[in-house]
């Protein structure tokens, strides 16, 4: 049975104040929480907080739970998983799920011949060994990425995301060769002839493009507010990175697993990148995160430059597994399409009403409104937009 909204307290609730106030006592600060509602339980698209408030879900795990919460199959597979063992480090005792997850999630990949894939722990380790595949297949270091990027918090790419603050203000020095340039922006530009024009010069006047091993890209910026790379922009990059021999990534780690629409965001530009990192949804939470892409390139680095102790842990492999098949028995991908385009209709409805809303954009279900103080201006509301989502909470979203 579906659960509907149903909220008993003021948010937040006693309970949840309680468990916050102990937080500050013994959490560091910078984990600061983002609304003060403290889960108890999840189901499907809804939790239920420590008060016995049901919400529906609009943060998924930040983009992690595009089946759901607890979805009996993937909880199943879990248990059973765990059951059995939970780990050994796939390279001293392999297991039999991490090649099958590899089997699948190539099946699904869209790169033409032989692929590969290896597995880690988080979206920012994947993009870490991205950067190692491309550099260790390419013999050269530099890496381009874009304003309004986010790939991670760990050091390289802590450096290659765009945002100082909340992210790197007084954590450098920051990792060297790492270049960035303009994204494509049809709300606030620049333009696609532009943005492409800025990354060309940047091979001649910031780095040689001899020495650039990948240029790295979001399909549709996160973080960066959701901002979709056109199909001729992508096309654009495909073309250089082959002119010049560099290899071209596009991180799916938030726009990936049916988010957009397609499997991958990718794909709505019918543009084939060199490699893919892959993180979130793929196991409904529990951390894993992947790298696929063109064998050659996966096979480049050195035997042990590529692992970690933690890395493909069978019980979230499992789970990943299981996230696959719902997936495909439930239609997911076809489902997301749908909704997406019911829910962009309605928020292009209120923009036709509200002139505080200056835009409706992206992909799916991956969609965003932003707020403005003008509409001729463009002046960002950050205060609006917060006080939306404030206000959304209480009303049980």
């Amino acid at each position: 049975m579906t659960r509907t909204i149903d909220i008993r307290t003021e948010i937040p609730g006693p309970r949840s104040k309680e468990i916050l106030d102990r937080k500050q006592r013994v959490v560091a600060d910078p984990l600061s929480i983002y609304l003060p509602v403290v889960i108890a339980e999840g189901r499907g698209a809804t939790i239920t907080d420590v008060d016995g408030n049901t919400f529906i879900d609009f943060t998924g795990g930040v983009g992690c739970l595009n089946v759901g919460h607890s979805h009996p199959r993937v909880v199943a597979a879990a248990q059973e998983q765990m059951a059995r063992f939970s780990h050994t480090d796939f390279t001293i005792v392999p297991y039999e799920v991490y090649v099958e997850l590899a089997e699948r999630l190539i099946a699904l990949t869209p790169i033409q011949g032989e692929v590969r894939a290896a597995f880690f722990n988080a979206g920012t380790e994947a993009v870490e060994n991205a950067i190692k595949f491309a550099r260790s297949y390419t013999k050269r270091q530099a890496v381009i990425c874009f304003e309004g990027a986010f790939h991670g918090r760990t050091m390289l790419s802590m450096t290659m995301t765009s945002k100082t603050h909340p992210y790197k203000a007084g954590l450098g020095p920051f990792a060297p060769e790492v270049y960035r340039v303009p994204f494509p922006h049809s709300y606030r530009g620049p333009d696609v002839v532009t943005a492409l024009a800025a990354l060309e010069r940047a091979l001649l006047t910031q780095v040689a493009s001899e020495n650039v091993a990948a240029v790295v890209i979001e399909p549709v910026l996160g973080e960066g507010g959701f901002v979709v790379a056109p199909p001729e922009f992508l096309a654009g990059v495909r073309r250089l990175c082959d002119e010049h021999g560099i290899v071209f990534v596009v991180d799916e780690v938030q726009t990936g697993y049916g988010r957009t629409g397609k499997m991958w965001a990718i794909e709505h530009a019918g543009v084939e990148p060199d490699l893919i990192t892959v993180a979130k949804s793929i196991a409904a939470g529990l951390p894993l995160s992947s790298v696929v892409g063109r064998a050659e390139i996966m096979d480049a680095p050195a035997d042990s430059a590529i692992g970690g102790t933690y890395v493909g842990n069978p019980v979230a492999q499992a789970a990943a597994v299981a996230v696959l098949d719902v997936f495909e028995d439930e239609g997911l991908v076809e489902r997301g399409a749908e909704l997406g385009d019911a829910i962009r209709s309605r928020m292009e409805s209120w923009q036709e009403r509200y002139p505080a809303i200056g835009d409706v954009r992206g992909l799916g279900m991956m969609l965003a409104i932003e707020f403005v103080k003008d509409p001729a201006t463009k002046e960002p509301a950050p205060e609006l937009a917060t006080a939306v989502a404030e206000e959304a909470a209480r009303r049980g979203l």
